[in-house]
Formats: C-alpha cells, sequence, structure tokens
C-alpha cells in the first residue's frame, strides 16, 4: 500500500470518527437553537480537520517541532474558523428570526414587512410592490428567497384588503341607497291606499295609474338587485347561442322605443356588419337594452341616441351614443360601479331605478368575456361593448 493511499485512509478515517460523533451531537440538538446547531457543525468540522491532520502527521513520523508546528497552525485555523461562525450563526439566527415575525404579522393590518438588513442593499421583488413591503438581502440566498415571497404576498395582502374594503364600501352604500329608494315609493303607495280606501281621492283612476307605476318600478327595483346578486356571487349561468349583432341591436331598439317616444328622443340603429357572436341572447339584450335606456333619460329632449354594431381589431363591437352633454372626467371611472347615479341627490324619478343598470351592464359583459367602458364624444357620451367574436 502506498504511502498516499495510507495517509488518506488514516486522516479520513480520523476525520469520519469525528464526522459520527457530531452527528450524533445534533441529533442531541434537535429542537434547540439554530445558533447553537450552527456553531456545533463549525466545530466539529473543525476538529474533523484537526484530526485528519493531526493523525496523518503523527503516522508520518515527524519531528516533535514540526508536529508542534502542525498542531500549532492546526489550533489557530480552527480557532479562526470558529470565530467566523459566531457572526454567522448569530445573522442567521437573527434573519430567522425576523422572518418569523413577519409570517406571525402577515395578517395583521398596517404591519410592514421590512426585514432587517444584513448590510446589503435592498432587491427589488418581481413585480409592483408597496414601498413598505420591500425585502432586503439576507445571510442565505433561500431565506433571502423567503424574504421577497413575503413581501410579495404581503403586497397582494393588502391590494386583497383594499379591494374587500371597497367591496364592503359600495355594499353599504347600496343598502342605505335603497332603503331611501324604497322607502318613497312605499310612502306614496300607503298613502294613496289610505286614500281610495277612506273613500277621499278625488280621481280613483289617476291613483290606481300612480299605484301600478309605483307597483312597476319597485319590481323592477328588486329585479335589478336579484340580477346584482347573481352576479356578484358568480351564480350567472349563460346559455351561450350564435346570435347575429342585428337581432341583439333590432331587439333593444324595439324594447326601447316606447321609452324615447314619451321622452322625445329619437332612436336609431346603425347595424355595418352581419357579424354573429357566441353569447347569451337574454343577458347580453338586458345589457344593451340598459344602456339604451340609460341614455335616453339622460339625452334631453329633441335629441338622438343610436345604437351602433361594428367590427374592430378582431371584436364585435356594440356601441350606444347619446346626447347627455358629457360626464365629468372625474366621474368616468366610476360610471359602473354599484348604485351610482353621477349625483349625490337621491331623489326618486319616474323614470330612474336603484342606479344598479350599468354595474348590470359590466358584470354580463365580462361574463361573456368581454369589456365595456364610456368615453366622451361631442355632445354626449359614447358607451362600448366590445365581445370577442367566435371561431369557425
Amino acid at each position: 500500500m502506498s504511502d498516499n493511499v495510507l495517509i488518506v485512509l488514516i486522516g479520513g478515517g480520523s476525520s469520519i470518527g469525528v464526522g459520527v460523533l457530531g452527528l450524533l451531537v445534533l441529533r442531541m440538538l434537535r429542537g434547540r437553537s439554530m445558533r447553537l446547531k450552527l456553531f456545533a457543525v463549525a466545530m466539529f468540522t473543525v476538529l474533523a480537520m484537526v484530526a485528519g491532520v493531526l493523525a496523518a502527521a503523527q503516522k508520518m513520523f515527524l519531528s516533535k517541532h514540526d508536529f508542534g508546528v502542525a498542531l500549532v497552525v492546526c489550533i489557530a485555523a480552527g480557532v479562526v474558523a470558529l470565530a467566523m461562525a459566531i457572526p454567522l450563526a448569530r445573522s442567521v439566527t437573527a434573519d430567522s428570526r425576523a422572518l418569523r415575525n413577519a409570517m406571525r404579522a402577515l395578517g395583521d393590518e398596517g404591519s410592514d414587512f421590512d426585514f432587517p438588513s444584513s448590510r446589503a442593499g435592498r432587491h427589488a421583488a418581481p413585480g409592483p410592490l408597496p414601498e413598505r413591503a420591500g425585502p432586503v438581502s439576507l445571510a442565505t440566498a433561500e431565506l433571502d428567497d423567503l424574504s421577497r415571497e413575503l413581501a410579495i404576498t404581503a403586497a397582494r395582502l393588502a391590494d386583497s384588503r383594499e379591494r374587500e374594503r371597497a367591496l364592503e364600501r359600495s355594499r353599504r352604500e347600496l343598502v342605505a341607497w335603497v332603503s331611501h329608494d324604497l322607502r318613497t315609493p312605499l310612502a306614496g303607495l300607503r298613502a294613496m291606499a289610505e286614500a281610495l280606501e277612506d273613500g277621499v281621492a278625488t280621481d280613483p283612476l289617476r291613483y290606481h295609474t300612480q299605484i301600478r307605476m309605483s307597483v312597476d318600478r319597485l319590481a323592477g327595483m328588486v329585479d335589478d338587485l336579484f340580477e346584482m346578486s347573481r352576479i356578484h356571487a358568480g351564480a350567472l349561468r349563460l346559455t351561450l347561442e350564435r346570435v347575429p349583432l342585428t337581432d341583439l341591436v333590432d331587439e333593444a331598439v324595439i324594447g326601447a322605443d316606447p321609452l324615447a317616444r314619451a321622452c322625445g328622443v329619437a332612436l336609431e340603429a346603425d347595424v355595418r356588419t352581419p357579424l354573429a357572436v357566441r353569447v347569451d341572447p337574454r343577458e347580453l339584450s338586458r345589457a344593451l337594452t340598459n344602456l339604451v335606456a340609460n341614455a335616453i333619460r339622460h339625452t334631453p329632449s329633441a335629441g338622438e341616441v343610436r345604437v351602433e354594431a361594428t367590427e374592430r381589431d378582431g371584436h364585435a363591437v356594440l356601441a350606444v351614443v347619446d346626447a347627455c352633454g358629457g360626464i365629468p372626467d372625474e366621474d368616468l371611472d366610476r360610471v359602473f360601479e354599484v348604485a351610482w347615479r353621477g349625483t349625490a341627490a337621491r331623489t326618486p324619478e319616474p323614470l330612474a331605478g336603484a342606479g344598479l343598470g350599468l354595474a348590470i351592464v359590466r358584470g354580463i359583459v365580462e361574463a361573456h368575456a368581454g369589456e365595456v367602458d364610456v368615453r366622451n364624444v361631442v355632445g354626449g357620451c359614447r358607451f362600448e361593448v366590445r365581445l370577442p367574436v367566435p371561431v369557425g
């Protein structure tokens, strides 16, 4: 057996013996501090190296002086290695504690997920993050990755909480506004019913007409609320059929013609394509009718409302153009919000609904994988519904 092989066997065997002892110690330290375990790993690594070097040096029949030199060098190297292991263990422990605290506070309101720096610069997490959620570089790549994931999760939770607050705010406003809108016609119905009951109504036929109109308005509000609840609950089930745009426009124009005549508004159709779309005809007709009715209500007498159907950029486009005079720029983004009417006043009007019509339009269009938006044009507004064109 050559001397090199013998040295490897002796040094390796001594190091393995110390390593096995280190594994037993680490097993005994299970559940203890990470700092202690990291220090133990470093210590037994140094001891394994020293044991291997000294065992091999002893078998090489070195002089006492040379052996002493090797011993001093090994001890010095071991002390330096252990000294370097202490701050590393402390740094990793501090970072793990910071991550633990961040995870504990992850769902708390107002918690800032700003991790203590280990003297390294900030890393940009994937995607836009709030400034308070920016992660910093930690002692190891794994902890660093975990800090970035926590920062991303924190940002998503913050966005989710904001959406939840906005939805809750919208629901509270809806309940308050609908309660107000229901109270007035119910009070009127009670007053007219009592007048008819007591025989003091001067014109019973007019009272009956007013009662019927109020009941129709209340029924429309309840129908809108039911539709809105189905959309929000994800319970809107579509029965898709291939329907020409011409049929959708004609049905909307015919259905809204009595309202247009009553308001003195001219209603026109402009279909420029024979394209057909795959939609639920009942639901999409409701959405288009809501847009047309909304345009008629906000167009002054002698004005004009135009319903268009075109094809653009691979989409079927249904547009309703009115002569309302335009919407303030700051309100354009709120047009499709629940219960938004464009005014803070909640005074009921004979033709007004609960402010759910445009919100229902958005829900129905999005259920069809489409988009709806509004922009100001000369003299009024243009509402556009874009729907995907079926293949084949």
